[in-house]
C-alpha cells in the first residue's frame, strides 16, 4: 500500500468515526439504562467496514467503541451500582465487542455483486451481532432490573404476565431481549433504509466498490 493510499484510508476512517460520534448524540429517544435510537450513527462505521474490509472495519469499530465508552462515562452513569469486575465485562461487551463487530459489514462484498444488496445484508448481520453482544451483557449484568422494567407505568399488561410466568435466567433473557430490541430494531431499520439509499448514489457507490482497491 502506498503512503498516499494509507493517508486516504486513515483520513476517511477518522472522518467517519467522528461523523458517527456526532450522529450518536442526535437521538430520537433514549432508554433509562443505556441504548438509544440515533440518526443512523452506525452507518459511517458500516461504510468503513464495507470500503476497506472486515479487519480494518473491526479496528475502526474498536476505536469508535472506546470513544463511546469515554463519552458515556462522562455524560451518564452506565456503571452505577455495578461491581468493578462487572464493569470490566460490561465495557468489553457493551462497548468494545458491540461496536467492533459493526466493522464486519463488508463480509458479503465479494460474494454478492449488487452493492446495495451486499451492503444491506452485511450491515444487517453486523448490527445483529451488536444486538447479541448487548443481549448477553443485559442477561448477565442487568437482569435484576427486569421486575422494575415490566411493572413501570404505561408498560403493556403482558409485562405482568411475563413476571408471573418466568423467573431467574429466563426472565433475564426475556427482559434483555425486549430491552435491546426496543431501540436496536428501529435503529437497524433506519440505518439499512438510509444505507441502501446512499449506496445507490453513484459517487458514493463508486467509493464503496473501490475502497478496498484503494486500501490495498
Amino acid at each position: 500500500m502506498t503512503k498516499k493510499n494509507k493517508t486516504f484510508r486513515l483520513t476517511v476512517t477518522a472522518v467517519m468515526i467522528a461523523l458517527g460520534t456526532v450522529l450518536s448524540m442526535i437521538t430520537f429517544y433514549k432508554l433509562p439504562f443505556g441504548g438509544s435510537v440515533t440518526v443512523f450513527s452506525m452507518l459511517p462505521l458500516l461504510m468503513v467496514g464495507y470500503m476497506f474490509g472486515v479487519k480494518w472495519g473491526m479496528f475502526s469499530g474498536l476505536v469508535y467503541g472506546i470513544l463511546q465508552c469515554v463519552i458515556g462515562s462522562l455524560t451518564s452513569t452506565p456503571f452505577a451500582s455495578q461491581k468493578a469486575i462487572n464493569v470490566v465485562f460490561i465495557i468489553i461487551l457493551d462497548y468494545l465487542v458491540a461496536f467492533t463487530v459493526i466493522g464486519t459489514s463488508g463480509m458479503f462484498k465479494k460474494r454478492i455483486k449488487s452493492v446495495p444488496v451486499s451492503f444491506a445484508l452485511g450491515s444487517l448481520v453486523a448490527m445483529l451481532l451488536r444486538f447479541v453482544s448487548h443481549f448477553v451483557s443485559g442477561v448477565l449484568f442487568f437482569g435484576s432490573w427486569a421486575e422494575w422494567y415490566f411493572t413501570q407505568d404505561g408498560f403493556p399488561a403482558w409485562g405482568q404476565r411475563i413476571l408471573e410466568s418466568f423467573g431467574g435466567l429466563k426472565l433475564s433473557m426475556i427482559y434483555s431481549f425486549i430491552y435491546q430490541a426496543s431501540y436496536l430494531v428501529p435503529e437497524i431499520i433506519i440505518t439499512i433504509v438510509v444505507g441502501v439509499i446512499i449506496a445507490n448514489i453513484k459517487p458514493i457507490k463508486k467509493y464503496l466498490v473501490d475502497g478496498n482497491a484503494v486500501s490495498e
